[in-house]
This record gives C-alpha cells, sequence and structure tokens, in this order.
C-alpha cells in the first residue's frame, strides 16, 4: 500500500515566495505538528516557499528529522503579471489543463512537476511521507485523482489543509481529508 499526507501550509502573510507564515499561520503550524505526530511520519519534504517550510518546520523539528525542500511542490505561476481574471484562469483550469495565462504554468505543467515530487516519495520505501505544498497544485492533484474535486473544491481548502493519498494495492489512487483548521 503506497500512502502519502498531503498538506496545504498553514496561513500566510502574502503570496510572494518568500512571504512566511502570519502569527497565526504559526500557531496553526504548532497545532499541524501535535495532530501530525499522532501519525508515523517518516519524512518532510516542503516546496521552496517560505511558508510552506514554516509549516513543516515544527513537526520535522519534533520528529527529529530534516526539512527535505522540493521545488517540484511549488505553488502554480499563474502568470508572469498580476491578472484580474485569475479566478476565472484557477476556475478554468480544472476542464482545460492546458489553459495558460501569459507567462503562466498550465494545470497540465503543474501536475506534472507535482506528480513527479509526489511519486518520488510514494515509490520509495517510506510507509508515510509528508509533503507541504500550495493551494492550486494541491486542489489540482486532488482533481486528478477526482474529478468532482474541482473549482469548489479548490475554494473550500483551509489553511492548513491535511489529506491522506492511498493506493490500496495497486488499484487506483484515493483520498480523504484527515484534518482542516
Amino acid at each position: 500500500m503506497r500512502r502519502l499526507i498531503l498538506v496545504r501550509h498553514c496561513q500566510a502573510s502574502g503570496q510572494d515566495p518568500e512571504d512566511g507564515l502570519t502569527a497565526e499561520g504559526m500557531s496553526q503550524a504548532e497545532a499541524l505538528r501535535d495532530f501530525l505526530l499522532k501519525k508515523p511520519v517518516e519524512t518532510v519534504v516542503a516546496s521552496e516557499y517560505r511558508r510552506a517550510q514554516q509549516s513543516a518546520e515544527p513537526l520535522a523539528a519534533a520528529l527529529g528529522l530534516p526539512l527535505r525542500v522540493d521545488g517540484r511542490l511549488n505553488e502554480r505561476k499563474l502568470a508572469s503579471a498580476p491578472l484580474e481574471s485569475w479566478r476565472e484562469v484557477v476556475r478554468d483550469s480544472f476542464k482545460d489543463l492546458d489553459l495558460r495565462a501569459p507567462g503562466g504554468e498550465s494545470a497540465r505543467e503543474v501536475l506534472a512537476r507535482g506528480w513527479a515530487s509526489l511519486n518520488d516519495l510514494l515509490d520509495g520505501e517510506l510507509e508515510l511521507p509528508m509533503a507541504v505544498t500550495h493551494g492550486n497544485l494541491m486542489s489540482l492533484i486532488l482533481n486528478s485523482i477526482d474529478g468532482t474535486f474541482g473549482y469548489q473544491g479548490w475554494e473550500g481548502l483551509s489553511n492548513p489543509d491535511v489529506y491522506l493519498l492511498a493506493d490500496l494495492g495497486g488499484g487506483p489512487m484515493s483520498f480523504r481529508r484527515l484534518w482542516e483548521r
């Protein structure tokens, strides 16, 4: 059985890669640590974004594990410049995986890099790896497993949010929400 815990980062102060967690987000990271300490997590991986790493650091420290960083878990780059219609791009990407705003990544590209990272974790010898990522990438991953998890699923994500992805004996991957804030 292949399993993985997929986490959306805690409450952040902004959307730039260097933006960290708010005071509330830091409290959420501690609550996330306390919740996940009950699970047999064997490795902790986060995106290159500061908010993802800060969300993962309390658990990694409590488990005595190094925090691994993987840029393939980074948030989707929607465009090279701010978009007024960014929500429409996110919404329409669930139906058209090749949709790309100027200078941005398509959902298909984001899925390819996200799944490459997750499959590296799932195909290893670890019983329960954990990956901390971002809302758009997470919702696209969940949508690729269950097509009913689309734009409304993305809108329903919380900070943080925790899902267990599982492949029970080589069958199709499934997921279930473990915890939300």
